[in-house]
C-alpha cells in the first residue's frame, strides 16, 4: 500500500483527527489552520497553538494589513497562497511598545516614520523573520494563510471553544 501525503489549502482541507496512544482527549487542542483562516476575518490572529506564553496564530491573510511591531522576534510562515511583507524600522521602536506589553502591537492603518527595509515575498512553505523592534505589514492579492510564531498579546484572539474538537 503507498501513502500519499497530502497538503491541505484554503480551497481544499478537511478537519483532521488525532490518535490517542494515551490519556484523554480533554488535554489535546487540534484544529485546522485552514478552517480556523476560512472563517475568520482578513488579518484576525486567532491562536491555534499555544505552550506557555508562546502561540502560532494561524490568520487570513487578503488585501492589506494594518501595521504591527513586536519587542521580540516573531516568524511567519505562509501555507497557502502568496504574501507580501512590507517591513520598516521606525525612528524609536522603544516608544511605540509599551513595557508592560507582549506579543505584537497594533500601529493600525498608518505606517510609524522610519526607514524602509525592504520587502520579503512569500509563497507556500516559506518562512519570513520579523525582527524585533521593527514595524511590518501583510498584503496579499488573493485569500492566503499564514501562520505566525509569538508571544500571546493583545491582538492575539483566543476562542478555543469554536476551534478545537470536543
Amino acid at each position: 500500500m503507498t501513502q500519499q501525503t497530502r497538503f491541505a489549502s484554503l480551497a481544499d482541507y478537511r478537519k483532521g483527527e488525532i490518535e490517542l496512544i494515551s490519556g484523554s482527549r480533554k488535554e489535546y487542542a487540534f484544529s485546522n489552520i485552514f478552517e480556523v483562516a476560512d472563517t475568520s476575518k482578513p488579518y484576525e490572529r486567532v491562536a491555534v497553538g499555544k505552550n506557555l506564553e508562546y502561540v502560532q496564530e494561524a490568520v487570513r491573510a487578503e488585501g492589506e494589513s494594518g501595521w504591527y511591531l513586536c519587542a521580540h522576534d516573531e516568524f511567519a510562515v505562509c501555507m497557502d497562497g502568496a504574501v507580501e511583507v512590507e517591513l520598516l524600522k521606525p525612528d524609536d521602536a522603544r516608544a511605540l511598545v509599551p513595557e508592560d506589553k507582549n506579543g505584537a502591537i497594533s500601529l493600525g492603518a498608518k505606517a510609524p516614520s522610519g526607514r524602509k527595509m525592504g520587502v520579503i515575498r512569500l509563497k507556500r512553505g516559506h518562512q519570513a523573520m520579523l525582527n524585533k523592534d521593527c514595524a511590518y505589514r501583510f498584503r496579499a492579492d488573493k485569500p492566503a494563510v499564514l501562520l505566525i510564531q509569538t508571544i500571546l498579546g493583545d491582538v492575539t484572539i483566543e476562542k478555543w471553544a469554536k476551534i478545537c474538537l470536543q
